[in-house]
């Protein structure tokens, strides 16, 4: 039941929360009375969160695509600007459609894509014990969650079967990772955020071995940042799926998204010429048509953002 609170009493929580730099104070005041069991859990609730534990871990989940996704201590929350993502999947999905979510913390983007789909045969898979036991919770019969290292766990069954491979990697560089706020770089595990010297390690690793696992007009998507994505697209071009980026102004989201060609079937002209000469489709100078699409297909800005691979929480930045 959640604890009703005079209007002294939500001013003075309020306040309490706003002190301790919570920028949506009076959104995340109703939040926690909401989800409090009793005024002695309210208590320690808004005592957490001014310590700096993320609102979804003191909450205990986290809205995504319209769902409420469990998260826990230790667990990477999924951040509203991959619904973005999300969109762009479920545009490409056929029916019935095998999907494979990597790297997938609570497993938010599996449940929300199997959510929207018919059909899904879903598999999931971390390296994170504490998110797999997360996912499993979250996924529940829509599929089956692994516990190891990027496809390393996965059923060899699914080689040349998968049509939609979700990989929210990390991708904030080493060096950034001491600039992300506190309730991210304490509080969620630095394996799901730290990418490597320029963000995109792990990126590369899964674009690598994506061609074995996507079955033909399969497809990658990734989440990275824009000023990572022409190095993103190079890197799943050389690895031979043709790719393009999406992009929204809206929810400050970029995606890369890398196809498994057809065998026989040309590469398509959208493609931007530096990811044609990674692929080496065509010779240095020569230009093709098009370039990197841009979708702006949502409406109004994600409340939480993410700033070079991680949020722009709602707390003020320490």
């Amino acid at each position: 039941m959640p604890v009703p609170l005079s209007p002294l009493a939500l001013s003075s929580l309020v306040t309490t929360l706003r002190s301790a730099g919570c920028v949506f104070a009076e959104d995340e005041a109703d939040l926690i009375a909401a989800t409090a069991a009793g005024p002695a859990e309210l208590t320690a609730m808004v005592e957490r969160r001014v310590a700096g534990h993320p609102l979804e871990h003191v909450l205990g989940w986290a809205e995504f695509s319209g769902l409420r996704i469990a998260v826990g201590p230790g667990v990477f929350v999924p951040r509203r600007r991959t619904e973005f993502l999300i969109r762009q999947a479920a545009e490409l999905a056929p029916s019935p459609a095998v999907v494979v979510d990597l790297c997938c913390g609570s497993g938010a983007l599996g449940a929300a894509l199997a959510a929207v789909l018919d059909g899904v045969e879903l598999h999931a898979a971390d390296v994170e014990p504490a998110a797999v036991r997360c996912a499993r919770r979250n996924v529940g019969e829509r599929g089956r969650v692994y516990e190891g290292d990027l496809f390393e766990p996965l059923p060899g069954s699914l080689r040349g079967r998968v049509d939609v491979l979700l990989a929210n990697v990390p991708y904030v560089p080493t060096g950034d990772v001491a600039l992300l706020p506190v309730e991210a770089r304490v509080h969620e595990p630095l394996v799901a955020l730290d990418g490597g010297g320029d963000g995109l390690d792990v990126m590369r690793r899964v674009a690598a071995e994506a061609p074995q696992w996507l079955a033909p007009g399969g497809s990658l998507l990734v989440e990275t940042s824009e000023r990572q994505a022409a190095r993103a697209e190079e890197a799943v071009a050389g690895s031979g799926l043709v790719p393009r980026v999406v992009t929204s102004d809206e929810w400050y989201a970029t995606v890369v998204i890398g196809t498994r060609p057809f065998p026989g079937r040309g590469v398509p002209s959208s493609i931007s010429p530096h990811a044609l000469q990674a692929m080496g489709e065509i010779e240095d100078g020569i230009p093709a048509p098009g370039g990197p699409g841009t979708s702006r297909e949502l409406r109004g800005p994600a409340r939480l953002g993410r700033l070079d691979g991680d949020r722009a929480a709602g707390r003020s930045a320490e």
